[in-house]
């Protein structure tokens, strides 16, 4: 296995700016990828209620999700392209107006990403709500600063996904994922 090669890609930024097509699309390309935890969360009984009265517990489970997706990847030989990672549940806190619980902080510091971090910026043509998206359009822009600042203070860098179609955005991504390719 080549240490050097980045080993965990990450997908962050807007809610509704084409992460999740865009994952499906790597998965269709061959590349090994990891779900939203979020996203799952809220699917299971009683997750919207969660996230809704007891945003601070449902934080918790977004990180309990994030270690045990990292855990289920570790020691891979290929590279993993997560959708969201430990440091967007930071930015769900900060937009909910909540502290960052210390064994967060801790998780966020302790579980690192290998590899680039991509963030869909904000994008108003594609963006639509559903029954997990539930945020208007100015709370998925509020999120999406929140979550950018949160990659930020954990000291990654952040590349910007072009608002192109999804097959010009997976070029984009590979070439990230993939530089020496």
């Amino acid at each position: 296995m080549d240490l050097s090669a980045p080993r965990h890609a990450v997908l962050t930024g807007a809610p509704g700016a084409g992460k999740t097509t865009l994952l499906d699309a790597a998965a269709a390309a061959g590349i090994r990828t990891s779900p939203e935890v979020a996203r799952e969360l809220l699917k299971t009984p009683g997750g919207m209620s969660l996230r809704a009265q007891d945003p601070l517990g449902f934080a918790e489970a977004m990180a309990e999700a994030h270690i045990k997706e990292h855990e289920r990847h570790a020691g891979q030989p290929c590279l993993v392209v997560f959708d969201r990672g430990l440091p967007d549940v930071v930015g769900f806190l900060d937009v909910s107006g909540l502290a960052v619980p210390a064994a967060i902080d801790h998780a966020c510091r302790s579980w690192r990403y290998c590899g680039p971090v991509l963030r869909a910026p904000a994008w108003a043509e594609i963006y639509a709500q559903d029954s997990e998206r539930i945020q208007d359009w100015d709370q998925a822009v509020a999120s999406d600063q929140a979550v950018t600042a949160a990659w930020r203070r954990y000291g990654y860098e952040l590349i910007d996904l072009p608002l192109v179609r999804v097959e010009d955005r997976l070029s984009f991504m590979k070439a990230k994922v993939y530089p020496a390719a």
